[in-house]
């Protein structure tokens, strides 16, 4: 029988840490004692207040088809949370919502990239980024940081790396995977060199922003840099800060012609994002907030855990982050001293296999030598996967 799938598409690789995800699933059915830590969800329901507003809207009949970018009232909550915590103001018609901030990047890069056009994605970066820009005919401009910059781009790395065929620049901060943040005197820095190439726009993926505990606020690109507000589409949602995952409601913010773009293209593949997950979301940007401290809180406390824990264990070495729900440690000395690992990703194979832990290589994010570990879950759950690992890893090390 002929291959019917598109060559395109025979280049894009499964997203790593679904797969993970689903494969440490499979095992737990299959009667495996198996602990996940290759989520990327928080493991908190979603606030009483918000699910309530979606059952509200459910017996009010609200589920029609609504504006494809999104309802009158969930866009001016946006409005309101990007005015009263980022200090940026957009009108209506500067908003797109989407089926999750992933569906928002997905529609920007097909609205913005022609074949041939560069996109600058810094080490280590989320999984999705490269194969959505090659599923846009755009080609990826992979830029390597290092653990000595905390594994943020530098303005002269930025500044090295735009060629003529740059269209468009993506910074995650805090990061998926390194839990590291932007200052804020960062940002101005690679803000000033994008400023001198006015071919080139800037996405900031900022969906982890409220997981967040370093010591100054965190930046926002174009509050920082008013001039550069043209070129910027700000990318965000509720998944992460609402424990709102399955909702999928994310939201682009930019310039009137790109998000004109954008929902051009959104009309023609999904139309409207749910009516009920909107009604939700309009509750979470206008409801009550101390959730976020909470959850926020919790994830701080885990993370202190963690990172002290990784560092007990042999070949292991962990450096802190000030965001997201991640530790993204060096594992070379681990993959050093076993025979049977060649890489990061076997050694996590091989932790699932002898402390039935499952974790994310870092290969897929650029960063091999490094596995993700996700702490979106419970002091006791983490407790007893580094427990786990150490008497998996420690005979090897004697």
């Amino acid at each position: 029988m002929s291959d019917f799938v598109a060559d395109l598409v025979k280049q894009v690789k499964p997203s790593a840490t679904i797969a993970v995800s689903m494969k440490a699933a499979e095992l737990k059915r299959a009667g495996k004692d198996v602990i996940g830590l290759g989520a990327g969800e928080p493991d908190f329901d979603t606030p009483e207040h918000i699910k309530a507003a979606a059952i509200e809207a459910i017996q009010a009949g609200q589920t029609k088809y609504t504006a494809v970018d999104g309802t009158p009232e969930l866009k001016q909550a946006i409005i309101g949370k990007l005015m009263r915590e980022n200090h940026v103001s957009y009108q209506p018609e500067e908003l797109l919502v989407s089926c999750g901030a992933k569906h928002s990047i997905f529609n920007l890069l097909n609205a913005v990239i022609n074949p041939g056009d560069e996109v600058v994605i810094p080490t280590p970066y989320w999984v999705s980024y490269p194969d959505m820009t090659l599923l846009a005919g755009g080609q990826a401009v992979i830029v390597e940081t290092t653990a000595d910059h905390a594994f943020k781009l530098t303005a002269a790395q930025l500044a090295a790396a735009i060629t003529p065929n740059t269209k468009l620049v993506m910074l995650n901060s805090p990061s998926n995977p390194t839990g590291k943040a932007y200052t804020q005197a960062e940002l101005k820095a690679l803000g000033e060199v994008i400023k001198a190439h006015p071919q080139v726009l800037v996405a900031t993926d900022d969906i982890y922003e409220h997981i967040y505990w370093g010591q100054e606020p965190l930046g926002n690109l174009v509050a920082l840099l008013p001039e550069l507000r043209e070129r910027v589409i700000i990318i965000n949602g509720v998944s992460k800060a609402y424990a709102m995952t399955g909702w999928r409601i994310g939201f682009a913010a930019g310039p009137a012609p790109i998000i004109t773009a954008m929902r051009k293209i959104q009309s023609q593949s999904t139309s409207n994002p749910c009516s009920i997950s909107q009604a939700a979301a309009t509750a979470a940007y206008n409801g009550p907030q101390d959730c976020l401290l909470t959850m926020k809180a919790a994830f701080k406390e885990r993370h202190d855990y963690l990172v002290a824990a990784l560092n007990e264990l042999p070949g292991v070495q962990c450096g802190e982050g000030n965001g997201a729900f991640y530790a993204f440690p060096n594992v070379t000395g681990v993959i050093a001293q076993l025979a049977e690992v060649e890489d990061d990703v076997a050694l996590s194979t091989w932790l699932l296999e002898h402390a039935g832990v499952a974790v994310v290589p870092g290969t897929p994010f650029g960063a091999p030598g490094y596995v993700r570990l996700s702490f979106a879950t419970s002091i006791e759950v983490l407790q007893d996967a580094m427990q786990r690992m150490e008497q998996a890893l420690r005979p090897h090390f004697a």
